[in-house]
């Protein structure tokens, strides 16, 4: 079986919108006169924001809470700090504090997640069910990682890992000095990393 790996967790490069296009601080701006504008906020981050939902809560609570999400940026958008042109890391605290109340649902899911790296009752050509099997128990593995970590810093790893914010993204969207983040994610990674190190050590 394949060697399991946090690679899953690590930072992935953003992209960007393109620089002719107006920022998302100048549609927000434009949508306190023009409230239609920031339907283009909402075309370009909704799908982000509901697959992050998505791994986190799983598709059937995805669609109420990103969709609330922007109701909530919506309402509250005349409080936008125009100084930070990408809204990405706001609008993933609003998504994050909404995800905080399914907490449970939360670790439900991934309770199910790591039982299911147990069940070997792929079917199909011995190559790919080989592959997918390394897939499942390595997803298996880094659900029950995850359990293990404290909400505060899952959260932040999430928020790199998962959400693409950089660092200091992640501490605005949560509201928390950088080196707090900085501290939750150190913390995160290194208990994820030594709990997929033990469980392939002990397997050998």
């Amino acid at each position: 079986m394949a060697q399991p790996s946090a690679n899953s967790l690590q930072e992935q490069p953003k992209v960007l919108a393109t620089p002719d296009e107006p920022s998302d601080a100048v549609l927000i701006e434009r949508s306190l006169r023009r409230p239609e504008r920031f339907e283009v906020v909402f075309d370009r981050h909704f799908d982000a924001i509901h697959g992050y939902v998505a791994r986190r809560l799983g598709r059937g609570l995805a669609d109420d809470v990103a969709s609330e999400t922007f109701l909530i940026a919506f309402d509250c958008r005349a409080r936008y700090e125009l100084g930070q042109p990408d809204a990405a890391p706001w609008l993933y605290g609003i998504a994050s504090n909404l995800i905080a109340r399914h907490r449970r649902a939360e670790v439900r899911r991934y309770r199910a997640l790591a039982r299911a790296g147990g069940e070997d009752t792929v079917e199909g050509h011995s190559e790919g069910v080989a592959r997918r099997l390394d897939a499942q128990a390595l997803r298996a593995r880094l659900a029950a990682a995850l359990l293990d970590l404290k909400a505060r810093d899952r959260e932040v790893l999430l928020l790199v890992a998962w959400a693409q914010l950089s660092l200091e993204e992640a501490a605005r969207a949560l509201g928390v000095p950088a080196g707090t983040a900085r501290s939750r994610l150190h913390r995160a990674r290194a208990k994820t990393r030594l709990a997929l190190a033990g469980e392939t050590k002990g397997e050998s």
